[in-house]
């Protein structure tokens, strides 16, 4: 299949990661990176960005549609892009190609993201929509969606893999360590753990955690900075003990950090959810906490157990294999529902 694949392509994205995951499926790829169209800094920026208006908006949607036109392409798979107009998504189907729509945040959720004023117009235009969330389907059909497939956020087999043979705590010098963003109450939760004493790390985005934390809490608890692509996989391989914690204003059900901690044969320990248990199997696979109290409890369990920790980390690592928790077989899967569209003649051939 010839596939027309637009979103923001840097280098260690996740959709970059989704491209490479299709084309390692065999697919012929047509990119087209949405960071060319950025609209810049400064109050226009800033304006052109929340309504989605200007200059860059129609460059984006003419090229798009250029590219469409050049290359014939069987399917445009839009993830995550926020400035297409719905009429760019009618001419594409006019033109006989597959649109995809898949959008890894929550549209209508508490969080009220902002920029999303033409995704949701765009919404009834779309063949297919993919999301991670049962609240995310029942909203998208309600507003308009042709059809929705609920899959799961993966890890990348390329970029996130186990450790090399003999890896152990001596390689390991980040005690309880949590890589990503302060969201909802993170900060609160870790600077808790820190306070009780407990080794903890973090690492992201520099500004947004001095933010988050108070001057002496980020002194003691922060380092390395953000750690994309290879140094977030090492990321992972050097914590002996992986935190991961739900998006609750983004309603998720389990988060992306799950699957690739547990690609990389990392020991996870993930909030407890839904999502979770019914996809690893608690103190086997993973191990679970609700609150802070419990995760102090299992953090001072677990933390001198290397043993337990390699054990569960090790079977976490071929369930997520075993059960498809990665690029190929989710993506496989949207493949597959739009090979099903066509065959009913639901979409144009």
């Amino acid at each position: 299949m010839k596939i027309l694949y637009v979103s923001q392509l840097h280098q260690g994205s996740t959709a970059h990661a989704r491209l490479l995951a299709l084309q390692r499926m065999g697919h012929e790829i047509v990119a087209l990176d949405t960071n060319r169209f950025n609209p810049g800094i400064g109050v226009l920026g800033k304006i052109s960005f929340l309504l989605s208006v200007g200059p860059n908006v129609a460059r984006l949607n003419r090229e798009v549609l250029r590219l469409a036109q050049q290359y014939k392409p069987d399917i445009f798979w839009a993830d995550k892009v926020l400035q297409l107009q719905p009429a760019t998504v009618v001419r594409c189907r006019d033109m006989g190609i597959q649109t995809v729509c898949y959008m890894i945040d929550n549209a209508f959720g508490p969080r009220r993201d902002s920029g999303l004023r033409l995704y949701k117009k765009a919404i009834p235009c779309f063949d297919l929509h993919c999301t991670q969330r049962d609240v995310s389907v029942a909203d998208l059909k309600r507003h308009g969606a042709r059809d929705v497939i609920k899959i799961q956020t993966a890890y990348d087999r390329i970029a996130h893999f186990p450790p090399p043979q003999g890896w152990s705590d001596a390689d390991r010098n980040r005690a309880v360590s949590f890589i990503g963003s302060p969201y909802d109450d993170r900060a609160q939760f870790l600077s808790r753990l820190s306070q009780s004493g407990l080794p903890i790390v973090i690492s992201g985005a520099r500004r947004a955690w001095q933010r988050a934390l108070t001057p002496a809490q980020f002194q003691t608890i922060y380092r390395e900075g953000e750690l994309e692509a290879d140094a977030y996989r090492e990321g992972i391989w050097r914590s002996k003990i992986n935190l991961s914690f739900l998006t609750k204003s983004n309603q998720d059900e389990f988060t992306h950090k799950s699957f690739e901690i547990a690609g990389c044969a990392g020991f996870l320990m993930v909030e407890r959810s839904p999502g979770h248990l019914s996809r690893f199997v608690e103190d086997k696979e993973a191990v679970f906490f609700s609150t802070a109290e419990e995760c102090m409890e299992k953090i001072n369990l677990y933390l001198p157990d290397e043993a337990a920790r390699t054990r569960i980390g090790n079977a976490g690592r071929e369930r997520a294999e075993r059960d498809g928790y990665h690029n190929d077989h989710q993506l496989s899967l949207i493949l597959d529902r739009l090979r099903s569209l066509r065959e009913s003649g639901s979409v144009p051939v």
